[in-house]
């Protein structure tokens, strides 16, 4: 789970450091199946029991916002191509 919540930024970073908007656009779908990656195992903790279904569902409430916040700068950084 720390691996992936890292590799969030990190590919946003990465892409932003890119040429093009197409090199930054598939960091961004990287930094977006990371999240997402986060958002199965935050499932499964909490299917399993390791923490509170509150804590795990809040959690997953904020991650669901990062995925529309990468999402809408993709489409934009696409339309601006």
């Amino acid at each position: 789970m720390q691996r992936a919540a890292i590799l969030i930024p990190s590919n946003i970073a990465e892409g932003a450091g890119r040429d093009s908007d197409k090199e930054f656009i598939r960091f961004l779908d990287i930094a977006n199946g990371s999240a997402f990656e986060l958002e199965t195992q935050l499932f499964i903790c909490a299917d399993l029991g390791y923490e509170k279904i509150e804590i795990v569902y809040s959690i997953i409430e904020e991650l669901k916002e990062i995925q529309k916040m990468i999402f809408k700068f993709r489409r934009s950084l696409e339309s601006k191509s």
